[in-house]
């Protein structure tokens, strides 16, 4: 069977379907030949098998469709298809950053002076000074000794987990934690725990049991979808006690928790 690069999103209808109508093109270029006839043949057999997925999500009641917002973000948005203003509780835009004009000011002067992209990856020819700049702010501001940036939050924590540990080593993830810290987790080779969300005690008992060379204890800083925050202070007795490293995604408490605003910590 031949694909090309065509990236299938099950949560965005729409994409799926034209996913679904590239593929058919494909099939109806392989005409031709023997080879080319089991190709299409294949190629029918995974729309088939898409499809059925597709309608499983749909009788499951978690079909999906994207807000179209026709408007800067903020907590009052105007979306397609609706008239007037319509309040957001969605967004992740809790200090109003992301139409402030200040922010809008200082990426047009960005744009001018730097352009609108790299055509390039940061380690061979896509790092400018001002990268280097924003990374030594934020080290800075949560008093680190350095900082990496991402393109967004979700490649950061799918990013650390396989670099940093191996099959010697062992990783205890809340049940709530955010998709982005679960994929990162499946990617590496660590064994793997899971304990009920916000659980000290059964935290304890999995890190008491293990033998690890690094055990990595990963959670939300705050939990986006409920609201609750980790026990922190406990979980960093627990830290010491048993010899092993906290893992904090702090994307929803930056700015936000704590007298000076850097989070849990």
């Amino acid at each position: 069977m031949l694909l090309t690069s065509v990236y299938v999103r099950v949560l965005a209808g729409h994409e799926t379907t034209m996913a679904l109508n590239i593929l058919g093109h494909f099939s109806l270029r392989m005409q031709g030949s023997q080879a080319c006839k089991r190709c299409s043949s294949s190629l029918s057999s995974f729309r088939d098998i898409l499809r059925s997925e597709l309608e499983g999500i749909r009788a499951a009641g978690t079909w999906k469709h994207e807000r179209v917002i026709t408007s800067p973000q903020a907590a009052s948005i105007r979306v397609r298809e609706r008239s007037g203003d319509v309040l957001n509780f969605c967004a992740n835009n809790y200090l109003g950053l992301s139409s402030h004009p200040e922010v809008v000011a200082a990426a047009q002067d960005a744009l001018s002076k730097y352009g609108a992209g790299l055509s390039s990856v940061r380690f061979i020819c896509g790092t400018q000074d001002i990268h280097l700049e924003l990374e030594e702010k934020i080290a800075k501001f949560h008093n680190r000794e350095d900082a990496i940036l991402y393109a967004c939050c979700f490649d950061a924590n799918t990013g650390l987990f396989e670099v940093a540990l191996t099959s010697e080593d062992a990783v205890f993830s809340d049940q709530l934690n955010h998709a982005s810290i679960i994929d990162g987790i499946r990617l590496c080779k660590a064994q793997k725990h899971r304990y009920k969300h916000g659980d000290m005690a059964e935290l304890e008992a999995l890190l008491k049991s293990s033998s690890a060379r690094i055990k990595l204890i990963a959670s939300d800083g705050a939990f986006s979808m409920d609201g609750s925050i980790t026990p922190l202070p406990e979980m960093s007795l627990l830290a010491e006690k048993y010899g092993a490293t906290i893992f904090l995604d702090e994307c929803h408490t930056t700015g936000l928790l704590g007298k000076t605003g850097r989070q849990s910590l």
